[in-house]
C-alpha cells in the first residue's frame, strides 16, 4: 500500500503562484513513477503532470505546460507542483497519485492505484 497526503491548496487571484506537495509513506517511494490530476466541478478527472522514478522524466498536459513544474524529493518521500501564471480555469480539486507497481510508467487515471484526498485550489479573476 502507499498513503499520499496532499497539501499547499488555497486560494489565489489570477496570475499568481502556489506550490502543492504531496507526501508518500508506505512502499519505496523511490521506486514509482507520481503524478498530479485535477477534476474541476462537473468534470472528469484529467492528467496534470507526472514525473519519473528518478525525477528524469517529465511530462505535461498542453495546458499547464510552461507554467506548472511537477518536482519530486525521494529523500523526503515527497513530490511537488509548483503552480505558476494561475489562471481561473486552473480552479480544480488536486490530486497526487501513484501507480500499482514500481518502475510503471501509467498513462490515464485508470493506471493508477493510489490516490491522495485531494487539495482544492481556487483561481479568482
Amino acid at each position: 500500500q502507499v498513503q499520499l497526503v496532499e497539501s499547499g491548496g488555497g486560494l489565489v487571484q489570477a496570475g499568481g503562484s502556489l506550490r502543492l506537495s504531496c507526501a508518500a509513506s508506505g512502499r519505496t517511494f523511490s521506486n514509482y513513477y507520481m503524478g498530479w490530476f485535477r477534476q474541476a466541478p462537473g468534470k472528469e478527472r484529467e492528467f496534470v503532470a507526472r514525473i519519473s522514478w528518478s525525477g528524469g522524466n517529465t511530462r505535461y498536459a498542453d495546458s499547464v505546460a510552461g507554467r506548472f513544474t511537477i518536482s519530486r524529493d525521494n529523500a523526503k518521500n515527497t513530490v511537488y507542483l509548483q503552480m505558476n501564471s494561475l489562471k481561473p480555469e486552473d480552479t480544480a480539486v488536486y490530486y497526487c497519485a501513484a501507480p500499482s507497481g514500481p518502475y510503471y510508467n501509467a498513462n490515464g487515471p485508470s493506471e493508477y492505484a493510489y490516490w491522495g484526498q485531494g487539495t482544492q485550489v481556487t483561481v479568482s479573476s
